[in-house]
């Protein structure tokens, strides 16, 4: 029995080294931690149950038969964030540079198959080299059926995705079909083809960094959900985002406790709209000013700037938050925003999570640019998400609601639940300027009579009241009051109930 337990412990011995420690060591020099270093950070003390140590590659071609590390590359298992059960999976690059044999994907489909079967988010901490050359198809193949496992969770259970080192060619897929992406900076880069096989085919010379570095992702593609400067502060912000999600599709959003009175008013709202109605103001203020305790996990913050989304907490439940940005692009829709908050709903719908929404939007972006782009078929995505969401749904518009993009924004007629509207709120077909131009267009050039009807347009239609005459704004609230009247339209929808007709799956314009 000895010499059986002194086995066992040899065998963890080795697994826990990995490539050893002059590859641990390299890895610190790169300012990276090991794979269980980092699932120490990311999960409760002590509670991470560890699954299939001693798990090996059964590849015998290019002498890979007298190279068998226990682990095989990936640390899996299940442990705890906040008390709340997650699987997880860390890529090991000190062994083999963290490739994906058959065993290595095994693994890995192991935990998510669980995960699904027992309604837990699933984590994954990518650090690869990718495919497993010595093995050939059997490593595509295990791609593959990770792959098909990221299409079955999606909506089921969370999908969370950290890219701590390389992340390349088809390894790309399995992050990019899960909810969220995150990346560290300097030492995470994702791309289908590296630099060399760019500079081949396209002759540009671009570096790895440039191509598929944290900041490329989270700023220039969109692909990245946020960037961090090393793999603590990751890990740390991982573990604030898993504490706003439920723990799958059956489950309503987390509650905490909230010391932050309901009904409290924020009298600095009422002077937060600039007179002038094309001077901006950041909207966050107001998001900030009305959840609970000013504390926002903002998504995608550096990608289509000009819309806002993330996650909040009022009354201590979970609210996603979506919200044009008057500084940046004056809050116009573009492809990019349409997309980025479009993603955002059907996550938010998928997983029982209210969406409140903060309304201050001038139209769509115009141009050939964005015509040439889609942008009818990718502003067609948003409007699609907020028509098929049957999660509480609140909007309050803050100033302008001009046109299609009034509509879009979670407008009564998407089914929105509440809808509040401040008194500084202008619903209309267009502004009051470009409406009267067209209007009037036989007064072109008369300026002073063009500026009269422009008032006058203004006066009649440039407020909440023709809205709300219709029923289409439940109320005209004062800014003040917005979080009492937020936090009350949701404890009264909180057991809401709405289904769309059956079908196998609907065909969104992607």
């Amino acid at each position: 029995m000895k010499e059986i337990l002194q086995k066992l412990e040899e065998k963890r011995e080795a697994a826990r080294r990995g490539g050893g420690e002059r590859r641990i060591k390299a890895q610190h020099e790169k300012g990276k931690l090991a794979a269980r270093e980092r699932l120490e950070i990311l999960l409760d003390a002590e509670s991470f149950e560890e699954w299939d140590m001693f798990m090996e590659h059964r590849c015998a071609d290019f002498g890979m038969e007298s190279q068998s590390i226990p682990g095989d590359g990936v640390v899996i298992g299940h442990g705890t964030i906040n008390g709340r059960l997650v699987f997880v999976f860390s890529q090991d690059f000190t062994v083999f540079g963290g490739s994906l044999s058959e065993a290595h994907a095994e693994k890995i489909c192991k935990v998510m198959d669980q995960a699904m079967r027992v309604g837990a988010p699933v984590i994954g901490l990518n650090d690869s080299g990718g495919a497993r050359i010595q093995e050939g198809v059997a490593s595509l193949g295990g791609y593959a059926e990770v792959f098909q496992r990221n299409v079955l969770a999606s909506g089921v259970v969370p999908q969370i995705s950290m890219i701590m080192g390389p992340c390349a060619g088809g390894a790309v897929y399995s992050p990019a079909m899960t909810d969220f992406i995150f990346m560290v900076k300097g030492s995470a880069y994702m791309f289908v083809t590296g630099p060399e096989v760019v500079r081949t085919v396209t002759h540009e010379n671009v570096t790895h960094e440039e191509l598929g570095g944290a900041m490329t992702h989270s700023s220039k593609s969109g692909v990245a959900d946020g960037a961090f400067e090393n793999d603590i502060e990751a890990l740390h912000s991982m573990r604030e985002l898993v504490d706003f999600l439920p723990a799958s599709n059956r489950e309503p959003p987390p509650e905490r406790p909230c010391e932050d009175d309901p009904a409290r008013a924020e009298s600095s709202l009422d002077k937060l709209i600039p007179a002038e109605p094309n001077q901006p103001y950041d909207m966050k203020e107001v998001i900030l000013n009305v959840v609970d305790e000013g504390d926002f996990f903002e998504l995608q913050p550096d990608y289509a700037r000009n819309i806002v989304t993330g996650f909040a907490r009022m009354q201590g439940s979970t609210v996603g938050v979506v919200a044009n940005q008057p500084m940046v692009l004056a809050g116009c829709l573009d492809i990019s925003s349409s997309i980025k908050a479009a993603r955002f709903v059907r996550f938010c719908d998928c997983f029982n999570i209210p969406i409140v929404t903060f309304v201050d939007v001038p139209g769509f972006l115009p141009g050939t640019a964005q015509e040439y782009g889609g942008i009818i078929k990718h502003g067609a995505k948003l409007l699609f998400a907020y028509a098929e969401a049957t999660v509480p749904k609140i909007t309050v518009i803050t100033r302008k609601a001009y046109g299609g993009a009034y509509d879009v924004m979670s407008s009564k007629h998407l089914r929105g639940d509440v809808n509040y509207a401040w008194p500084s709120a202008e619903i209309a077909v267009m502004g009051p300027k470009g409406a009267v131009e067209i209007i009037f267009r036989q007064d072109a050039g008369d300026e002073e009579k063009i500026a009269e009807r422009t008032e006058h347009y203004r006066e009649k239609f440039a407020n909440p009241f023709v809205a709300a005459a219709r029923g289409y704004i439940d109320d005209v609230i004062m800014p003040h009051s917005t979080r009492m009247r937020v936090c009350r339209s949701l404890a009264m929808l909180k057991n809401k109930e709405l289904d769309n007709p059956w079908k196998k799956h609907e065909n969104m314009p992607l």
